[in-house]
């Protein structure tokens, strides 16, 4: 049991601490209310109340600890609050509702963001997987607070990780050196990452730390009495040229040292800038005006001089950087910045934007001129609390990223599918795919993925795609996949019937497909611009031409004397298909071709319309106006001509549905009838639906042509009470 003197010295930790938090707020952020930290830190009192951490100190030191990292960075109320409570729903009894209800919306949602991201296994061991895992990290939060309380929570737990075992300290070591110690450079933050890479980098491995930290203690001495030599003939000259400056010096961070000497292969002599100064200004003009006076004083080594101020880097790092040696041969690196690029360097920007190598777009210039815009915002608004309540980023807005069961996470484009989510682990998983379950719950196969989504796939054998998924999918590989599955299968059973309906036309000839010749029906495909007598076959199979055509190519006299009358192809590929052909369009340039009106649109005489060769069902028509013409077209060399043909005897009606948006009052629908019976216009069928004075009426009526149609929903609009006239395209 916990003595008395135990609580006691415990009590006055915590209490100690978070006196120094409170005197940091007050000294960085006077503007701020203490208030709500003061109540967080007395909330998380008490619900950590009996909790130990590994080394044995109270549980609550640890969320102590996290919100003055915070304070160090200069967080505002609401953040170092939400430090102080951001381990409260994953680790006692408390709920994210109980949250809102202590401390409002921002705090509540800036935990529940910490507490989500917590539930990510980052461990990894691809550098591809871990790319992802930043990006999905980023992407999955919308307030840059809650990245910045998660790396001040790792870098506490890094700076104790002594106390817990050595599995557990390599595990959390990788992920810090993988995810954490990139995002915190991406972020601008390089204070952050060199403590965190270097702890990282002391776990897992402790061999390599300890000769970099051995390389480099043998060389201290010498090196800060070196860097305390050339500090002060500085300091000197730019007291002769009047800049006032700070100067600083460094001995670099051994995780920097140890991959610089494995990516270039060289010895610790070898790095340039193993010691290095800072000089840190008070404009442009003397960060320039610095570096003219190092190059007057030692000699540069060249392609070494780098002008991060006129090209800044894509985090908005700044600065000039160039290495130097001296008459005695010792080189090291000057970096030269002013106070506000220092500030920037070491603390970095609550924002971060996706960039990619290479040429810059216009959508990636676009979010840098949006961050340079906010940086400026920043230095203006007087009230930082404003700057970062009302600071909102969606982070790598083009991808989402999901994850596998067993963690692997998949990058998919946004808005994509459980079906995108197959197709990328496996083509036959896509294939096979029947269902998903999205964190554990059953979702249609149209369903929206979010990044952080676990996915698991749920595939039968024997299982086919769907047209109708090339609607769902969003990414390219899924579309390929189904499409060439599409082609692949449908191309057989188009060849089947092909000559199905060549052997029907055939009989008329008392021949037989066998035997008409390899090298006639080879000419024949070359004739269509196709490659093989299989081509040939499909194309008849899929309607884009008749039986009747090719054979009349093969034997053009005995096709001569073949009466005019139906053939019988029609028949055959209505029983085949369950096709309509319909005399009131033509394909040009094809006299007999099936062609059928699309059930999605009904297209009616003198509406433009559009040829989709259907396969197996002949040219399929639709309105250019349709809705699924979008979708339907994606093959550019489906798309076929038509035409609306000549009226030969009396003309041809097409049933098309109207709906009527009235007024309920006696005698409507005896006046929507008159106007419509006054054109001589048959009903086919009519219904209505009434609701609080108004009225939908459903008329399904017989229209010769387009012009005839506009001309009934012209009088009927014409009718008082009549609010609207739509034609629905479905009958």
């Amino acid at each position: 049991m916990t003595t008395l003197r135990e609580q006691i010295a415990t009590n006055v930790l915590t209490v100690t601490k978070f006196r120094e938090l409170l005197r940091r707020m007050r000294e960085d952020r006077p503007g701020d209310d203490p208030e709500l930290v003061r109540k967080a830190y007395e909330f998380s009192q008490r619900i950590h109340s009996g909790q130990q951490r590994a080394s044995g100190e109270p549980y609550l030191v640890h969320p102590l600890e996290v919100a003055l990292v915070l304070a160090e960075m200069k967080m505002d109320a609401v953040a170092v609050a939400a430090g102080l409570l951001h381990d409260s729903v994953e680790d006692t009894s408390v709920t994210i509702v109980d949250i809102r209800k202590e401390f409002g919306e921002q705090v509540a949602h800036i935990v529940e963001g910490v507490t989500k991201i917590s539930k990510i296994d980052f461990s990894s061991h691809e550098e591809q997987q871990a790319e992802n895992l930043r990006k999905m990290m980023l992407a999955m939060v919308d307030d840059i607070r809650v990245v910045l309380i998660k790396l001040a929570d790792r870098l506490h737990n890094m700076r104790t990780l002594e106390h817990l075992p050595p599995e557990r300290q390599q595990k959390i070591a990788r992920e810090t050196l993988d995810i954490y110690g990139p995002i915190a450079h991406r972020l601008g933050m390089g204070k952050i990452r060199g403590e965190l890479e270097d702890l990282g980098f002391r776990y897992l491995d402790p061999i390599g730390y300890q000769q970099a930290h051995d390389t480099v203690e043998a060389r201290r001495k010498k090196g800060e009495q070196f860097l305390a030599g050339v500090e002060h003939v500085l300091r000197d000259k730019l007291k002769e040229a009047g800049i006032t400056a700070r100067v600083e010096s460094r001995i670099k961070r051994l995780y920097s040292i140890h991959k610089k000497l494995l990516k270039q292969h060289i010895s610790v002599d070898q790095v340039y800038d193993l010691y290095a100064m800072r000089v840190i200004t008070r404009s442009v003009q003397d960060c320039y005006a610095v570096l003219g006076i190092v190059h007057n004083l030692w000699r540069p080594v060249p392609g070494r001089i780098k002008d991060f101020i006129a090209m800044p880097r894509p985090n908005l790092y700044q600065s000039l950087h160039t290495s130097v040696i001296t008459e005695d041969g010792t080189s090291f690196e000057v970096q030269i910045r002013t106070e506000e690029m220092h500030r920037m360097a070491e603390e970095g920007i609550a924002a971060h934007w996706k960039y990619k190598d290479g040429p810059v777009s216009a959508q990636d210039e676009q979010r840098l001129a949006w961050l340079r815009q906010v940086v400026e915002w920043q230095r203006e608004v007087s009230d930082p609390n404003e700057f970062l309540s009302t600071l909102k980023i969606d982070l790598y807005p083009e991808e989402v990223y999901t994850f596998t069961p067993k963690g692997k996470v998949v990058v998919l484009p946004r808005e994509a599918t459980p079906i995108d989510f197959a197709y990328t682990i496996h083509t036959e998983v896509g294939h096979m795919c029947v269902g998903a379950k999205v964190n554990g719950r059953m979702v249609p196969l149209r369903h929206k993925l979010h990044s952080g989504d676990i996915v698991e796939i749920i595939t039968q054998a024997g299982h086919k795609p769907s047209r109708d998924w090339l609607s769902v999918v969003r990414s390219s590989r899924a579309r390929n996949k189904i499409k060439h599955w599409l082609n692949v299968h449908q191309r057989e059973r188009a060849i089947e019937i092909g000559k199905k309906l060549i052997e029907k036309e055939a009989r008329k000839y008392r021949i037989s497909l066998k035997d008409m010749k390899d090298g006639d029906l080879q000419r024949i495909a070359s004739d269509y611009g196709l490659g093989q007598p299989d081509d040939l076959m499909a194309a008849i199979g899929y309607g884009k031409y008749s039986a009747r055509q090719v054979l009349g190519r093969l034997m053009p006299a005995e096709a001569a004397a073949t009466p005019e009358e139906d053939s019988g192809i029609g028949s055959v590929v209505r029983r085949v298909f369950g096709g309509d052909h319909s005399n009131a369009i033509r394909v040009k340039g094809h006299g007999d071709l099936l062609v059928f009106r699309a059930r999605c649109c009904n297209p009616i005489r003198g509406e433009a319309v559009v040829g989709y060769v259907t396969r197996g069902r002949g040219v399929a028509v639709h309105s250019v106006n349709c809705p699924n013409v979008v979708n339907l077209m994606y093959e550019p060399e489906r798309r076929i001509e038509v035409e609306w043909g000549k009226e030969d005897g009396s003309p041809q009606s097409f049933p098309v549905k109207l709906t009527v948006f009235c007024e309920d009052r006696f005698g409507m629908l005896k006046q929507i009838t008159a106007v419509i019976s006054d054109t001589k216009t048959n009903i086919r069928n009519i219904g209505a639906r009434t609701e609080n004075g108004h009225a939908n009426v459903d008329i399904v009526i017989e229209i010769e042509d387009l012009k005839h149609l506009e001309n009934i929903i012209q009088g009927v609009r014409k009718i008082p009470g009549v609010h609207d006239v739509q034609r629905l395209q479905r009958v």
